[in-house]
């Protein structure tokens, strides 16, 4: 299989801002995806469960889509990426939401329930380190001295290393407590992904979706790594940075330049990074280049994912599924999940190549 830079297939919000309207009729509306407003003739109930920091996007699809389908009802469960993939090979949901593309077990079981499995990137989003320090609203911090705090070597927040770079700051010497995920997570595997490549020797863990640390404070969910971080002072966590809210925000060490989280920023560090290859016809899993210098760049994303069936064995839930990942990739779905989710759209050029995968979902009943 052929590698694609993701580098031509993501756009960046403003880029993409300027192609919306023209692109507004395009593939997906065009294959019939059951969005004719009142005349929608669609009607029933899919149920989907995945990665939490989807769940502002998932709201925003699914009042979209319901707008235009009234006798449609969609339901997402935010139980993280881990939970959400293993429901989905075991064909307890009818589609999934993750932020790690599935391992090769997964894929090879979820083949088993559903035949070729669709797996399509939903949209691009940066990962914010946030904390909640008095008197501190910003911090620079390099990649090794965000591995140290999170493995707990750093555990002073006047540590001298802290303060090399952040030379403006009043730092108080308090305790640092990091903050980390309790569930299985994709947001956790891709924040640790990053620390394995950009810090490897003060990350010496090997990259999961379970968090390695012990010793930290532990929480369920995005949101609820966000409330630990904002109910303390002296904490630190990592999420979804459409749910960072109010808290402190880190800027990155990036080559010689510290680069604070955009949607902008995160799109541009996919420039560097290609579909994997040998993972279905329907597969677009891309490695992320996490060890970048490019200027401008935010390392710390995720590409959030969807999963879906080529085969069902029930026709209208097919249809259903089909028509509701139209929505998510039309230029309306990608609109709503910019405005509430924060992140990168995708591109029109990145739409028309995971289009026949989203056609590919069906039936054989």
């Amino acid at each position: 299989m052929k590698r694609f830079p993701l580098s031509r297939a993501i756009a960046l919000p403003a880029a993409a801002a300027l192609t919306l309207g023209i692109a507004a009729c395009g593939s997906a509306n065009e294959q019939g995806n059951g969005q004719g407003g009142n005349g929608s003739d669609l009607s029933g109930t899919i149920s989907g469960a995945g990665a939490s920091s989807q769940e502002a996007a998932q709201k925003a699809w699914q009042a979209g889509f319901i707008d235009s389908n009234p006798d449609v009802t969609v339901n997402y469960d935010p139980i993280g990426s881990g939970g959400g993939r293993e429901q989905f090979v075991n064909g307890g949901s009818d589609f999934g939401g993750t932020d790690a593309f599935l391992d090769d077990e997964e894929l090879a079981a979820a083949q088993e329930r559903c035949g070729q499995v669709v797996e399509i990137p939903t949209y691009v989003s940066p990962v914010a380190v946030i904390f909640n320090l008095e008197g501190v609203n910003e911090l620079n911090l390099k990649p090794a001295t965000i591995a140290k705090i999170f493995n707990q070597e750093i555990t002073k927040w006047n540590d001298p290393e802290i303060a090399a770079d952040n030379p403006d700051a009043e730092l108080p010497d308090i305790d640092i407590t990091p903050v980390n995920r309790s569930d299985e997570s994709g947001t956790t595997e891709n924040f640790a992904e990053y620390l394995k490549a950009a810090a490897p020797e003060e990350w010496p863990h090997e990259v999961s979706d379970s968090w390695p640390v012990n010793g930290g404070e532990a929480a369920q969910g995005t949101s609820g790594v966000v409330q630990a971080v904002g109910n303390g002072n002296g904490t630190i966590g990592y999420a979804d940075a459409s749910q960072a809210g109010d808290l402190g925000t880190v800027k990155v060490g990036v080559g010689d330049d510290f680069v604070a989280y955009s949607p902008q920023a995160a799109a541009k560090v996919l420039e560097v990074s290609e579909r994997i290859e040998g993972r279905g016809d329907y597969s677009f899993a891309y490695e992320l280049a996490r060890d970048t210098t490019e200027e401008g760049t935010y390392p710390i994303v995720l590409v959030s994912y969807a999963l879906a069936c080529t085969d069902y064995g029930d026709a209208n839930k097919a249809e259903l599924v089909k028509a509701y990942f139209n929505h998510m990739i039309s230029s309306e779905g990608q609109q709503a999940s910019a405005q509430h989710a924060g992140s990168a759209p995708l591109s029109d050029a990145l739409r028309e190549e995971i289009q026949p995968a989203v056609d590919a979902i069906g039936s054989d009943s």
